[in-house]
C-alpha cells in the first residue's frame, strides 16, 4: 500500500473516532442554548423560568421512562408552555437532544 493511501486510511479513522465525542458535544451546546434556560444545565428545571413554566426534570422516572419517540415528538411539536422546535432544529439536532436528556439522568 503506498503513503497516500495509509494517510487517508488514517485520517478516516480518526474521523471515525471523533465524530461521536463531537456529536456529543454538539448535543451539550445545543442544550445549553435551547433547553438550559427553562431545563436547567442538570436537567433538572430548577432555574427561576422552570419553575415558572413548570418545567420537567428531565432526570426524572416520569421523563425517562418514555419513549424516544414521544420525547422526540414533544420536542418537535411543543407541549403546555413548551413550544415546539421543528422550525428552529433539524430532525438530527432533536434525535441528538433526546440522546443528551438521556444521559442526564446517568449524573443524576
Amino acid at each position: 500500500m503506498n503513503s497516500f493511501l495509509i494517510r487517508i486510511l488514517a485520517i478516516a479513522i480518526l474521523l471515525m473516532m471523533t465524530a461521536p465525542a463531537a456529536l456529543a458535544g454538539d448535543a451539550a451546546a445545543l442544550y445549553k442554548t435551547k433547553c438550559a434556560m427553562c431545563h436547567a444545565a442538570d436537567g433538572s428545571g430548577s432555574v427561576p423560568m422552570g419553575q415558572k413554566t413548570g418545567a420537567h426534570d428531565f432526570r426524572s422516572p416520569e421523563i425517562q421512562k418514555m419513549t424516544d419517540a414521544q420525547l422526540i415528538d414533544i420536542t418537535t411539536k411543543g407541549k403546555a408552555k413548551m413550544p415546539g422546535y421543528d422550525k428552529k432544529l433539524t430532525a438530527d439536532e432533536i434525535k441528538d437532544l433526546v440522546a443528551y436528556i438521556r444521559e442526564l439522568a446517568k449524573k443524576k
